[in-house]
């Protein structure tokens, strides 16, 4: 049993934790709104090759699905029968299921790290998703981290089954501290309506959290592991942003 000081605690712990997503929600959500990330061109890719790629019934999971909000929408008239959303926020998880509700489809919502729960997955749903999203996600993750994920990923993909990939991405020849000088300028000129400690907010997630890799290492990743094909679908959003497929 909780003992006073330690449910104070957990209740002050709760808060800051609750008051820091809505920080970093405003600011996400402001970008979002103003179409900074190009999550408009990006997400309209995704519905048409989901329409186009999958005539039977999709079974999909989603990697760190945060609110869903644009999967939703990009789902909306697809064939989706069963949809599994995993992320680390409990807040997100709750809005995700506000969004997907929209959907005429099977829900699952886990809250945890991705990279600690697909190997629980691995013994319980071997081959079983048609579609595994990961959107914004597996750049936080190091190269290695990355590595053992895509080869995990494979093996919960249905026989013609793909992971798609929506990411930043470094350029060919661009080590990570280029990138990131790169990514920060156009961040600092072109997304105008942010404040100043927004854009503190913002600058300090990139500069620690984010590890992008070029579509190269990812192409040889899919190579490594036998993947079918590799596709990109859609590159250069914001001189960043691609969408990458692995076909199992």
């Amino acid at each position: 049993m909780l003992d006073k000081k330690t449910l104070i605690a957990t209740e002050n712990q709760s808060f800051q934790s609750q008051e820091f997503f809505n920080d970093q929600w405003k600011v996400y959500q402001k970008i979002l709104d103003n179409n900074y990330m190009g999550h408009h061109e990006i997400y309209s890719v995704l519905e048409k090759f989901l329409l186009s790629y999958f005539q039977q019934p999709l079974k999909m999971l989603d990697l760190g699905c945060g609110d869903a909000n644009f999967t939703a929408q990009a789902l909306l008239n697809s064939t989706i029968t069963s949809y599994q959303g995993i992320d680390l926020s409990i807040p997100a998880l709750e809005i995700a299921k506000d969004n997907m509700g929209k959907i005429q489809c099977d829900t699952t919502f886990t809250q945890g790290n991705f990279s600690e729960l697909i190997p629980e997955l691995m013994l319980t749903q071997r081959h079983s998703f048609d579609a595994i999203l990961c959107s914004f996600a597996l750049h936080h993750l190091s190269l290695e981290e990355k590595d053992l994920i895509i080869s995990q990923i494979k093996e919960l993909l249905t026989f013609n089954g793909v992971f798609i990939l929506i990411d930043v991405f470094r350029q060919a020849a661009e080590d990570r501290e280029t990138y990131l000088r790169r990514y920060l300028q156009s961040v600092r000129q072109d997304w105008s309506l942010l404040t100043s400690q927004e854009y503190l907010l913002l600058e300090n997630h990139i500069s620690t959290s984010d590890f992008p890799e070029t579509q190269q290492t990812f192409h040889a990743i899919s190579q490594k592991y036998n993947f079918s094909r590799f596709e990109c679908l859609c590159d250069n959003v914001n001189n960043a942003t691609q969408i990458l497929c692995f076909y199992r």
